[in-house]
């Protein structure tokens, strides 16, 4: 009996203490709220840099590689920009004179200083730079990317760097937001395709920081605007592209999800282009600027990879998901032609880059299967598109900084 009662005592403590623990508990369930299909977390990530980084993303995944990218891109941009002014990373033998497959548009030529470019002289093209890429013409029909063949016409990022132009890419944009991105699926979703969107967004805000950014350096520089130019104040810009309050209101989280994947790439790729530094096929000189780039601390931090590891987590989950996987090297090959519609040349130039940056760096991620490509079968001018869409980055995130 008094074994019994014991027992019984023992029952109701443990009865009572559950009730009064669960007082003190909530739900994690219920202590979430959801805003435009996002979990937020009762607990906010305080920045170590003395500021609160979710006022950039209320996603608490990213904010320690955010907060990561902040402390280290003002170094990291600007051993970029030099390195971006060596010629492995800054000549492209693009088509400029393809035609548009995706829109009806009026053929129309470009007269305007500001969006015209030239291919350099013949001879300013290093011998080695010509014999590598004609080597390498050849592509995967189902890969992620496709590049222009290569011929004799070579544009100068460096001669014809980004800047304003005043071109109106919206309807570019909008036909890739709404075919060549995945319909019906929340910002947060389990799925690859979410974070596909995701990193597509991201993309075009790199472009729009792009805009701002040149449209404040035209008023620096004491130029005027066109009649025809509607876009002349940076600080109106920036709040309509790219602030929490403006037409796309995760556009500056979608930039560092982006970045984050490029980065993590660059960091996959780090074996090959030091393989290149040491065959010679990366000039000594380059090589001297590109290595302390590969030791940068962006490289090596597993809270910048997290992106990266969403992706790939979403991407091999199952069976279904990597079988779509071709989708989604189908749409990115898509992303890189539709840059033929780009009527301004200086902006259809970058935007070859850009594009093909971002495609470089899902198929070192992701590969055919999810588990990631091959580095040592990218191409040339793809690692320098990657490297140069590093850059690109950088300078976005830069420019955010200063607005917001």
């Amino acid at each position: 009996m008094i074994s019994y009662f014991l027992l019984d005592i023992s029952l109701v403590w443990l009865s009572a203490w559950i009730r009064l623990s669960t007082a003190f508990v909530v739900s994690p369930l219920k202590s979430c709220s959801l805003q435009k299909g996002k979990i937020q977390q009762p607990t906010t990530y305080t920045s170590a840099l003395g500021s609160t980084a979710s006022t950039i993303s209320s996603n608490q995944d990213l904010l320690p590689g955010i907060d990561a990218i902040i402390s280290h891109n003002h170094e990291f941009c600007e051993k970029l920009g030099e390195l971006t002014k060596q010629p492995f990373f800054r000549l492209y033998s693009c088509d400029m004179l393809g035609s548009c497959e995706y829109l009806p548009q009026e053929l129309t030529e470009c007269y305007s200083e500001t969006c015209e470019i030239y291919p350099i002289d013949e001879d300013e093209v290093p011998a080695a730079i010509q014999a590598v890429d004609a080597h390498e013409h050849d592509f995967e029909i189902d890969g992620w990317g496709r590049w222009d063949m290569p011929t004799d016409d070579y544009y100068d990022t460096l001669q014809f760097p980004e800047d304003y132009t005043g071109y109106d890419g919206s309807e570019v944009w909008r036909f890739i937001h709404d075919r060549i991105c995945f319909e019906g699926y929340e910002y947060d979703d389990d799925h690859w395709k979410a974070d596909y969107n995701k990193a597509v967004s991201g993309l075009h805000s790199m472009i729009s920081a792009q805009i701002v950014r040149g449209i404040k350096t035209r008023i620096d520089n004491g130029e005027g605007f066109s009649d025809e130019e509607v876009w002349t104040d940076p600080e109106h810009e920036f709040l309509r592209r790219l602030s929490p309050s403006g037409e796309t209101s995760l556009a500056i989280e979608n930039l560092y999800f982006c970045y984050m994947l490029c980065l993590t790439a660059a960091s996959k790729a780090r074996d090959r282009l030091l393989g290149d530094c040491t065959s010679g096929k990366i000039d000594a000189e380059t090589a001297m600027q590109l290595k302390p780039i590969l030791e940068s601390p962006l490289l090596e931090n597993p809270l910048v990879e997290v992106a990266s590891q969403k992706l790939h987590d979403h991407a091999v989950k199952d069976f279904d998901s990597k079988g779509a996987l071709w989708e989604a090297r189908m749409r990115t090959r898509e992303l890189c032609r539709i840059m033929n519609c780009v009527q301004c040349n200086k902006c259809r130039f970058h935007g070859k880059i850009g594009t093909m940056g971002f495609s470089t760096a899902m198929q070192i991620l992701v590969g055919n299967f999810g588990e990631g490509g091959d580095t040592f079968r990218v191409h040339r001018v793809e690692l320098a598109a990657l490297m140069t869409t590093l850059y690109k980055f950088a300078r976005a995130v830069e420019t955010c900084q200063e607005y917001f």
